[in-house]
């Protein structure tokens, strides 16, 4: 059989969405490929059933030191830490340990436009794509949004724009972007990681293969991003929501400007959130970078539209709005959340990531309360203690009923919980859409007089 990978032994580590998508691609392009996945056999079913008639070999019940036996080559998913037993015995070996980049990176024929950052990266890839597609271009966004990047590498687009988190990025060693994107860098996935210079590291490695022609985007009003980007080897244009100098795009008033070449106006941007501000500079800037014209750029940012689970008004129960921002899983999307909300009562706690959730504090004075939830209850508690009140919910609805109970009268309860959702939650979107149950149950139940 003829591939990218014809004749090589690949282990698989992980049967989750990347795993899975890995295994197909690998055995298409003429591996031999053994999963090992640490759940039990029934775990696999019914999805395991397609991968053996391509002829990979599925392994349950946790990974062994056998599972390296005559193998080339190791493919890990994004979720499985550089730490697990296995993949340092596959180090030790000398054997290449590739992640779903990696993979890609060897498959991808069309040029490639990458973006990472600690937030935004979600909605910074879409508004991209959306450039390109408005331009004509058939742009396919992928990787960490949720469409694996192998798979969308070899189905043959025009351009692939893919979302890059630090996990992925760690695990590459030839991801070659056309045009790259730091969107931002504060303390994430310290847990998986282990310091927040792996982290950054993991980050900056988006930007390591560039040279010559390639362009760097990065974002001038972020000091930990910005002596990052300042690194890169290749062109690099800035973003900022304040006015842009030359090289730059940025905002005069309400309006998206660029100063790249010669000044244009791109878009006119009223009553959006900070941070979309920001992710819509930052796709602009790498849209105009891929080439993509001003009327292109201007289309796709006025239809766009986020998606669920970041800052969305999702139910106005007696005049209080409740949002749920759950997509805000770590301290720097929630510090911007509540700079959003003025005033508003906050939810925040769940699996803190090994991250330190101090730096809330600096914002207690923009809040009218706390309602500390989840395993980092405690952690949250202690945080805001002495500097404004603070109470504790056993559930997501007991949250949303106390918010309800000390928000002000045409305020605000505000879902931002500065953690992952994994200790009581499937994800964070389960978190939100519990949060918005809960909101809309609480209308329903004043408007019959309960």
């Amino acid at each position: 059989m003829s591939g990218a990978f014809a004749g090589e032994r690949v282990l698989v580590v992980g049967f989750g969405v990347a795993g899975r998508a890995a295994a197909e691609v690998l055995a298409l392009e003429g591996a031999h490929v053994i999963v090992s996945e640490a759940r039990p056999a029934h775990a696999l079913e019914p999805l395991g059933e397609h991968l053996r008639r391509l002829g990979v070999e599925l392994r349950a019940g946790g990974h062994r030191p056998e599972d390296l036996d005559g193998i080339d080559r190791v493919v890990v998913s994004p979720g499985v830490p550089p730490s697990t037993p296995l993949i340092v015995r596959a180090r030790a070996r000398g054997l290449p340990v590739d992640g779903e980049l990696e993979l890609g990176a060897r498959l991808a024929s069309a040029p490639i436009l990458a973006v990472t950052g600690t937030n935004g990266k979600t909605t910074t890839t879409e508004m991209l794509a959306s450039a390109l597609r408005a331009d004509g271009l058939d742009a396919v966004v992928c990787g960490n949004i949720g469409h694996p990047f192998p798979v969308a590498a070899r189905a043959g687009h025009d351009v692939l724009v893919v979302e890059c988190s630090s996990f992925q990025l760690a695990q590459q060693t030839s991801f070659h972007p056309r045009v790259s994107v730091l969107l931002n860098l504060a303390p994430d996935h310290l847990d998986w990681h282990g310091s927040f210079e792996a982290y950054a590291r993991a980050k900056a490695a988006i930007a390591a293969r560039q040279e010559g022609e390639d362009v760097h985007v990065g974002n001038r009003d972020d000091p930990e991003a910005a002596a990052i980007s300042r690194r890169a080897r290749c062109r690099t244009i800035w973003f900022t929501l304040e006015a842009p100098g030359p090289g730059e795009v940025g905002y005069v008033q309400d309006r998206l400007v660029a100063r790249i070449d010669e000044e244009r106006e791109l878009a006119s941007i009223a009553d959006a959130r900070p941070g979309l501000r920001a992710d819509a500079a930052a796709a602009a800037a790498a849209a105009l970078a891929f080439g993509a014209s001003s009327e292109a750029i201007a289309s796709a940012l006025a239809s766009y539209r986020p998606r669920p689970h970041r800052g969305e008004v999702v139910a106005v129960v007696e005049g209080v709005r409740f949002v749920d921002d759950s997509k805000a899983t770590n301290v720097h999307a929630s510090l911007a959340a509540i700079d959003a909300w003025p005033g508003a009562v906050l939810i925040a706690g769940g699996h803190a990531k090994g991250v330190d959730l101090a730096p809330l504090a600096s914002r207690a004075g923009g809040l009218r309360a706390v309602i500390a939830v989840g395993a980092a209850a405690d952690e949250i508690e202690a945080v805001f203690a002495g500097r404004l009140q603070v109470r504790r919910a056993t559930s997501i609805e007991e949250a949303a009923r106390l918010g309800f109970e000390l928000a002000s009268p045409e305020g605000v309860v505000l879902l931002a919980p500065a953690c992952a959702s994994w200790d009581q939650f499937t994800d964070y979107a389960e978190r939100g859409e519990r949060f918005a149950e809960a909101a809309r149950g609480l209308d329903a139940e004043v408007r019959a007089g309960g």
